[in-house]
């Protein structure tokens, strides 16, 4: 099954409602291309990397304590949502994303430094329904690792 690597704060705010739109460029791996959309349903994959206050709106702060706290032990994960894409759209100005507002938990600053990386491509905004599943923990295969937003789960590794 085809997963999304995301910050477990962003996931926790899609298991919750609080999010329903991402809004991706692509991982470092993925410059030439940009950030495309692999599948319209897919497993959530929490990821605990480059997540800090400064990135998020203080009322979700609590989300990054929570995140870090309920953090697998190492080499470990736990998926506990699958996402299916509703709609996607390239959004080029700052005007729309700032439409976006109130569908995301980031901060304004976190999103303009976002819009600045490879200005050239467009910022993809993903609306998604998310659903609650029975939480499964995984162990973390090497390729999962990196800075690519896809992954494909293994679910037969031990």
């Amino acid at each position: 099954m085809k997963a999304l690597k995301e910050w477990a704060t962003v996931v926790k705010a899609l298991e919750n409602g609080n999010q329903t739109v991402l809004l991706r460029k692509g991982g470092i791996l993925e410059t030439d291309s940009g950030f495309k959309v692999e599948s319209i349903r897919f497993a959530l994959f929490p990821t605990y990397e480059h997540q800090d206050n400064t990135s998020l709106k203080s009322q979700y702060y609590q989300y990054l304590a929570e995140a870090r706290e309920d953090k697998p032990k190492d080499g470990v994960n736990r998926i506990a949502s699958i996402a299916e894409v509703l709609e996607e759209c390239d959004v080029v100005s700052m005007e729309k994303i700032e439409k976006l507002s109130s569908f995301h938990i980031w901060s304004d600053s976190y999103i303009v430094e976002r819009m600045n990386w490879l200005p050239e491509k467009p910022m993809k905004a993903i609306f998604l329904k998310v659903h609650k599943i029975p939480a499964t923990e995984l162990v973390v295969l090497p390729e999962y690792h990196g800075c690519k937003s896809w992954i494909e789960l293994n679910v037969n590794a031990e």
